[in-house]
């Protein structure tokens, strides 16, 4: 099992006493806390444009303009996310917390860049560009669904009373 998903299970809290101090002292916190679901609500609405267009072929723009926007988001959380990191664990990427978050989120940025690479340098049709995009956004639905898990792993570990903070989700 991976190192990150099961530290709980071995007795050992997801955050020190620190970390958790840290955790809640950030204004990253609260930045990730609205920018978490913000890319949600942006990747639901993009989802629906992307499959209506693949299913119609109508709606190409809208489709288009919604992954962008997905896209930048993304950065925006990923860059703001790995500062929340580095105040929390002293590293930018790859803490023993977040481990393997981190490294799907890795795929997740490849491949939300490559839709981006493929839309700017008109790499195959609009179709093939939104297969990518549909690829980039199954890769996020694992990645949140880490974080769902490490969010719910953080309050189950936390002293009584004491979480009272979103996670940052990438």
């Amino acid at each position: 099992m991976a190192q990150g998903l099961n530290s709980a299970s071995q007795g050992r809290p997801l955050y020190t006493a620190d970390e958790r101090r840290r955790r809640d002292n950030t204004i990253w916190t609260l930045v990730q806390g609205i920018l978490a679901p913000l890319q949600f609500a942006v990747f639901l609405v993009s989802l629906v444009l992307v499959i209506r267009f693949l299913w119609t072929g109508q709606g190409a723009e809208a489709a288009i303009a919604s992954v962008v926007i997905k896209t930048l988001i993304l950065y925006a959380i990923m860059v703001t996310g790995s500062i929340w990191e580095k105040v929390v664990f002293g590293k930018y990427l790859f803490a023993k917390a977040f481990f393997w978050e981190d490294v799907v989120s890795m795929l997740v940025m490849a491949l939300h860049t490559a839709y981006l690479a493929a839309w700017i340098l008109d790499w195959g049709d609009i179709r093939f560009q939104m297969l990518i995009a549909l690829a980039a956004y199954a890769s996020y639905v694992i990645n949140a669904g880490q974080f769902l898990a490490k969010l719910r792993m953080a309050r189950l570990s936390a002293p009584s009373g004491e979480f009272d903070t979103a996670e940052p989700a990438q």
